[in-house]
């Protein structure tokens, strides 16, 4: 059986998602978990998209395969589910920074990484003291400097679209750095963080942290917003744009097609992007 499991977790005190000897992780404690509570050796998962050390999460998804009776071992006198009884087992295990939200049998076509449509993030800002809560510190950036949002929206919207974002990512070898950036948008909320929302197909490495930069850049009046553009079309790292530190990165959301055309979008993300707008057009 393929299950799909939703996930949300503090990235403060993981090195990333990705399991690495000796380090803790959030993917080697929710294998480690399941294991324990499946009765396996191992149990892998394939993620929707691995975030960084110090990322966090509301709306990761992983997939699983199952095997019926191993899953049926898990409700033993029980009367739930077996997909709720393993969820509320899971979470009997797991750490206090990291939560099994959901879980539910998937079509045997769905991949958590490859089916999606887009992923979405936040990125977090409090540049005025008022802003400035201590009990949120390890979500939010602090700025010393107030950030101009209309300016910051000017330069994002000429980010939006399918590009090469090479200036805005970290290199990795045979890997495209072609994306499409479905929105990208700032706003003031309630507690006067000024957030920013950031949807795509797909990220990079890197990407979303550097394209926070590049604004934050532009919202500090360093830059004029058509800065965002030019280095875009240039098309490599430029000094003036900085990677902002991942505490204030949250993957909020991963969207995916009908169970129909779920093995179709799978069989598209995985074909190599070849096409290149240009920021004009």
């Amino acid at each position: 059986m393929r299950l799909r499991l939703d996930l949300a977790y503090d990235g403060t005190d993981f090195h990333g998602w990705a399991t690495q000897p000796g380090l803790r992780t959030v993917q080697g404690l929710v294998q480690g978990a399941l294991s324990q509570v499946l009765r396996v050796d191992s149990m892998p998962v394939t993620c929707a998209g691995r975030t960084d050390t110090g990322v966090h999460a509301r709306g990761q998804v992983v997939h699983l395969d199952v095997p019926d009776d191993v899953l049926r071992a898990v409700v033993g006198r029980s009367t739930a589910p077996a997909v709720d009884a393993l969820v509320r087992r899971l979470n009997g295990v797991l750490p206090a920074d990291v939560r099994i939200r959901a879980g539910r049998e998937a079509p045997d076509a769905f991949d958590a990484r490859f089916s999606a449509l887009w992923r979405r993030y936040s990125y977090r800002i409090a540049d005025h003291p008022a802003s400035l809560d201590p009990l949120v510190r390890r979500w939010v950036l602090s700025r010393q400097r107030r950030l101009d949002v209309e300016a910051m929206n000017s330069a994002a919207e000429l980010l939006v679209g399918e590009h090469d974002f090479a200036a805005f990512c970290k290199r990795r070898e045979g890997a495209t750095t072609i994306r499409t950036l479905l929105d990208l948008h700032w706003t003031r909320d309630e507690a006067g963080l000024v957030v920013a929302e950031v949807r795509a197909d797909a990220f990079c490495h890197h990407m979303v942290r550097a394209l926070v930069g590049c604004l934050v850049a532009v919202g500090e009046g360093r830059r004029p917003p058509e800065w965002a553009a030019e280095v875009l079309r240039r098309g490599v790292r430029d000094a003036g744009v900085s990677v902002v530190p991942a505490h204030g990165l949250t993957l909020e959301e991963v969207a995916y097609p009908a169970d129909t055309e779920l093995a179709r979008q799978a069989m598209a993300s995985r074909r190599v992007r070849v096409a290149v707008e240009s920021v004009d057009g």
